[in-house]
């Protein structure tokens, strides 16, 4: 009879394979209830994927300097995840922006193909990443920044489940990867998912950690609301592109809260 460790256990392995690459032990038990579970640990994947992140950071940059060991660390990350939340964040504006109908936008996003919309996001994603987590760096937050970005904009992301309809092209589309999230969490499934997503949130100050909060909660609010209005809810693409939106905001606040204050002269 398995142990409440060993279920615990599982749903970690679990919530570990579909948002990572790493191996997880061929005796991992596979339900869509189980997996449903398992959100209750994304958040907490988010901190080892930071804790790995940051680990061969702090080993590159001795040898290859801030802006090198940073291209390895979004690197590995992509290495890492396989891409999940860019690919998300890609088709979302390649079905929002590239369709007119709601059935026309879910189709085009459930294509494989990179449309130029979507290409176009990506590059500047990217390119805005690697320029907030270089300045970072520079500014000896790099590690504040992950530990905290890493587990809130997954569990950030997830939250959109409890409030939002899941939908799909057809009825009768094969079930997607994200399918057995579709329905909200359970009291204690949310509550160890925002536990484990605020935890990074105590390496500031007060004023700091509330800031934070506020404004990806504002930002969910302001996601939501596109979703609804593209495509009536949301799917597993979306959802990555919720969490890229809140991980760039969780870095944009934190340079912007280190940022030295601009004295502005007096005329005269």
């Amino acid at each position: 009879m398995p142990t409440w460790l060993s279920t615990q256990l599982n749903l970690f392995w679990l919530a570990l394979s579909f948002f990572t690459r790493l191996p997880v032990p061929n005796s991992v038990q596979y339900s869509a209830a189980k997996m449903h579970t398992a959100g209750r640990y994304f958040s907490l994947v988010g901190w080892l994927l930071a804790f790995i992140l940051l680990a061969v950071y702090t080993l590159c940059l001795p040898l290859f300097g801030i802006h090198v060991s940073v291209v390895v660390l979004l690197m590995l990350n992509l290495l890492l995840t396989g891409a999940l939340h860019q690919d998300g964040l890609a088709d979302t504006f390649d079905g929002f922006y590239g369709g007119q109908q709601q059935q026309q936008k879910l189709h085009i996003m459930k294509d494989s193909r990179l449309g130029t919309y979507g290409s176009c996001t990506l590059f500047i994603t990217l390119l805005l990443q690697f320029a907030l987590l270089a300045a970072l760096a520079e500014r000896q937050l790099l590690c504040n920044a992950l530990f905290i970005a890493y587990p809130l904009s997954r569990a950030m992301a997830l939250s959109h489940v409890q409030h939002l309809g899941y939908v799909k092209a057809q009825q009768s589309d094969k079930s997607s990867k994200s399918e057995p999230l579709a329905s909200p969490l359970s009291q204690t499934s949310l509550t160890c998912l925002l536990v484990f997503a605020a935890l990074g949130l105590i390496c500031l100050p007060l004023s700091q950690a509330i800031i934070v909060v506020v404004c990806c909660s504002l930002l969910r609010v302001l996601i939501a609301r596109w979703f609804v209005k593209h495509i009536g809810g949301y799917t597993g693409d979306t959802l990555g592109c919720a969490q890229q939106f809140q991980e760039l905001l969780i870095y944009a606040l934190l340079l912007a809260m280190a940022a030295p204050t601009v004295l502005i002269p007096s005329i005269g």
